[in-house]
């Protein structure tokens, strides 16, 4: 398919769903996290993803080196996968799939943070900082609910795991796009993340003895779900919409990856959408679209990576 300038209705339906597809998936970990520990879990899954991706890339004949430089800097990505990951997931352990999802998905802001100070016109204009602004004032509105204990199975040491993760997310993109990892094909740059994680994670979690919890059938089914359609068929349908639109454009929907998350947190385990919730979810949802949308000078930023 042929280039587009802009966003047609086919565009925005597959941003729209792949979307709500990331935002489902924060509550599915946490489910998973029932049968498995967080750790063993998202180094499982690191491990189940590789071989589809790798297939895929064979399939595409795409060119897989790392003779190109990037050989460091994709280790540097793999470390910083397996410490967003193991956060997240340890988030999901501790906090609820509303608050996890919208300190998560604040990334797009930590990267137009270091971008000001790292990547050459990309600076910081008056309508992203006033961006930033709101998305800060909507984490501090999450944080201090869980601070002063307002939440129903919540906690301030998910939130900040969650946040923190999304600073290792953040990394990840910086890396890519500022050194000779950005010479990779995308199957390339996530196949680093995949096999330095999944080691390093089911290390970890098989150290520390916390492996399987009460897996069930139905659980092996949702983790599959989770490795398969979530981190790998996901992946080729964002790069495929990253080929054919506009990543600047694109940008603009980074907003409904929270939203879609507290309304999956809603629907599977019963939290309460409270004024707290939706006052965080609007600032950080409003701060995330000033930060990214219409980024036309340099390299524009996409809201993200199946996660």
């Amino acid at each position: 398919m042929n280039r587009k300038d802009r966003i047609d209705a086919m565009g925005a339906t597959l941003l729209v769903g792949f979307s709500a597809l990331l935002g489902l998936n924060q509550a599915l970990v946490k489910l998973v996290n029932v049968g498995m520990s967080p750790v063993f879990q998202a180094g499982m899954r690191s491990a189940a993803a590789f071989l589809p991706v790798l297939i895929y890339a064979w399939i595409r004949r795409r060119k897989l080196t790392i003779s190109d430089g990037s050989l460091l800097p994709g280790i540097v990505t793999g470390l910083l996968f397996a410490f967003e990951f193991f956060l997240l997931f340890k988030a999901l352990d501790l906090t609820t799939v509303a608050h996890a999802s919208i300190l998560f998905y604040t990334m797009p802001v930590w990267v137009a943070v270091a971008a000001h100070f790292l990547i050459p016109g990309e600076r910081m204009t008056r309508r992203r900082a006033f961006g930033l602004a709101l998305a800060v004032a909507g984490v501090a509105v999450a944080l201090a609910a869980n601070a002063t204990n307002q939440v129903d199975g919540g906690s301030l040491a998910g939130d900040l795991m969650a946040l923190v993760a999304a600073t290792g997310w953040a990394g990840i993109a910086i890396v890519a796009r500022t050194t000779k990892m950005s010479r990779s094909v995308p199957e390339m740059q996530l196949l680093y993340q995949l096999a330095v994680s999944a080691p390093i994670l089911l290390g970890l979690a098989l150290y520390s003895g916390e492996t399987f919890r009460e897996m069930t059938p139905f659980l092996w089914g949702i983790f599959a779900f989770q490795a398969l359609v979530v981190v790998a068929a996901g992946f080729v349908l964002w790069f495929w919409i990253l080929s054919v639109y506009p990543a600047s454009d694109m940008a603009s929907f980074a907003f409904l990856s929270p939203l879609f998350g507290v309304v999956a947190g809603t629907l599977m385990f019963g939290e309460r959408l409270t004024l707290n919730i939706a006052v965080s979810m609007l600032l950080v949802g409003l701060g995330i679209y000033l930060v990214n949308s219409k980024r036309r000078r340099g390299p524009a930023s996409a809201p993200g990576r199946p996660n």
